[in-house]
């Protein structure tokens, strides 16, 4: 497990990035934002890039991002919540490493007002559930084990950290 890369995938705002911090710091690797990577690349943020040339073009720069970190070791990925969505982007990344799906409830999510101005959280609470329940499947399928404590971000972490800790790194699905 020590070069593969650790790939963090759920909803927008289910702490990818935060938990994807805290395992950096105690594993000592790098952490790679795809959306933080994509908005360094392109000079401005991912709802500029959204607004002036669409959702398309950013799932073409997302793809792109998954395919060059794929050929990286010993990273942990957090993916942009819609990265699953096209298989070319993440199948590069489910090869390159163990993919944990961070469910976190959706509802709570939404609640915790976190969301901000993320182009696809515009739409209420019912789109954001919605969404949800559409990308669910796309999740599990990518998912090599699913996270759900969300007590703290560090809980979420030790998660993650238990069981990467008990070698248990196949494509077993840990249960929900």
């Amino acid at each position: 497990m020590e070069g593969r890369n650790i790939i963090l995938i759920g909803m927008m705002a289910s702490g990818k990035t935060t938990v994807g911090g805290l395992l950096a710091d105690r594993l000592g690797r790098a952490l790679v934002d795809t959306d933080a990577l994509i908005e360094h690349r392109e000079g401005r943020t991912i709802p500029a890039i959204f607004a002036q040339d669409g959702e398309d073009h950013f799932r073409a720069l997302e793809q792109q991002t998954a395919e060059t970190l794929s050929h990286q070791t010993g990273l942990i990925v957090s993916c942009g919540g819609g990265l699953p969505l096209r298989p070319q982007a993440m199948a590069p990344l489910k090869e390159s490493g163990v993919v944990f799906w961070l469910r976190r409830d959706p509802g709570a999510t939404y609640d915790s007002g976190v969301l901000g101005d993320r182009p696809l959280a515009q739409d209420g609470r019912a789109a954001f559930l919605e969404r949800f329940a559409q990308r669910e499947p796309v999740y599990r399928r990518w998912a090599d084990h699913i996270i759900t404590d969300f007590s703290s971000p560090e809980a979420t972490a030790d998660a993650i950290l238990e069981v990467l800790e008990a070698g248990n790194s196949s494509s077993s699905t840990a249960p929900t």
